[in-house]
């Protein structure tokens, strides 16, 4: 299982994965419930899922390198990183085998994002550099658009080629700029993150926004600017982290005052003239965030969280079916240290949740799906 091909000889694998293929109702229906703990690149430990592809295809990083898994047994395959730059993952990837993803260097810990197709033996980096710390977001939907943030210019690109340059929402305070794309759903619908920030010296205060926007497929109407409950004040920022098909957007308001973290999550549904709903809480945690939704199923899922001193030190997988209160994944049989840790980060229609588990005394984690993910979420005791 813990097998590495070179990228150049994938080129036969990506015809198996494509045709492997079924609807993705008979793929759940047929499902089994399990929790798999996915291999990590040799010599390599740990690891992560960010996305699902066709025909089993799973992507995500191990050991701080983008990686790749296929098969029933999730072999695991090494993805090259650009040029000049030592870590990775991939975020997702498209039908036809397009990977997206960040990778940063050592020297300086600039980012970028990149893309990488299945049985090419190079990535291509997509954006120019970005100075440390800052977010890099890319996405990839399922026939090839990608989309991302060059040189602070935000971008939707098809075979290579800049289609469209995404505009800031008319009417926002000054100085706003697109700062992450976060998701791009299979009609095309985009959904990133933009901050404003000037002073106001009537009032002698700094404001700033930081807010959701979605630009709708083929840019021939203008964008909307997603309500928040807390906008003007640095300590709040607003997120969206990712679209599905009919243009739900889920994410989360982080709070970050005086060693005072707090994580809400928020979730947006057309036609977007609304604040944001909170679905709640999981049982025991006071956080949540939201990071993926499936493409149709209206499932999203993230992480709950507890903070300890204003460190995250307990935090588990969480499951929200799309009405009720969210649910938990269970931790694995066997899973790492004493008091196991999880994080959930992509749902697919197949009833499918890719995420990470970890020891929270040693660190060490790995790379973990859930299947018939709704079959196993269970609300915890108090």
């Amino acid at each position: 299982m813990r097998s590495v091909t070179a990228a150049a000889g994938a080129a036969a694998v990506l015809a198996g994965l494509i045709t492997a293929a079924g609807p993705a109702s008979a793929a759940a229906a047929a499902c089994s419930p399990a929790i798999e703990l996915l291999p990590a690149l040799p010599g390599l430990s740990g690891g992560t899922v960010a996305g699902f592809g066709t025909g089993g295809l799973v992507v995500g990083e191990s050991g701080s390198r983008p990686a790749y898994w296929t098969g029933a047994e999730h072999t695991v395959h090494v993805v090259p990183l650009p040029a000049g730059f030592d870590r990775g993952r991939i975020k997702a990837v498209s039908a036809k085998g397009l990977m997206v993803g960040t990778a940063s260097r050592d020297s300086d810990r600039a980012g970028i994002a990149f893309t990488h197709q299945l049985g090419s033996a190079t990535s291509e980096a997509l954006t120019a550099p970005l100075p440390e710390w800052q977010d890099v977001g890319v996405d990839v939907n399922e026939s090839g658009r990608v989309v991302a943030v060059d040189n602070g210019v935000a971008k939707e690109w098809v075979n290579g080629k800049v289609v469209r340059e995404l505009p800031v929402p008319a009417g926002e305070i000054p100085g706003t700029r697109i700062t992450s794309l976060n998701g791009i759903n299979k009609r095309g619908d985009i959904v990133g993150t933009a901050t404003g920030s000037y002073f106001d010296a009537d009032n002698d205060i700094q404001v700033t926004k930081t807010f959701p926007v979605v630009w709708p497929a083929g840019g021939g109407y203008p964008p909307y600017s997603l309500q928040v409950w807390n906008g003007y004040h640095h300590s709040f920022s607003t997120i969206g982290r990712d679209i599905d098909d009919r243009g739900r957007v889920v994410g989360l308001e982080d709070y970050y005052y005086r060693n005072d973290p707090k994580l809400t999550p928020a979730v947006w549904k057309k036609p977007y003239d609304a604040l944001p709903a909170d679905p709640g809480r999981l049982n025991g945690y006071r956080d949540l965030e939201l990071s993926g939704t499936s493409p149709t199923t209206n499932v999203a899922v993230g992480t709950a969280t507890n903070f300890e001193e204003s460190w995250a030190s307990y935090f588990q997988a969480v499951y929200w079916p799309g009405k009720g209160a969210p649910l938990a994944l269970p931790f694995p049989a066997g899973a790492p240290g004493a008091v196991p840790l999880s994080r959930a980060f992509a749902a697919s229609d197949d009833d499918r949740v890719g995420g990470t588990v970890s020891d929270r005394e040693t660190g060490a984690n790995s790379a973990v799906i859930w299947t018939c993910a709704s079959k196993q979420a269970y609300a915890p005791k108090g």
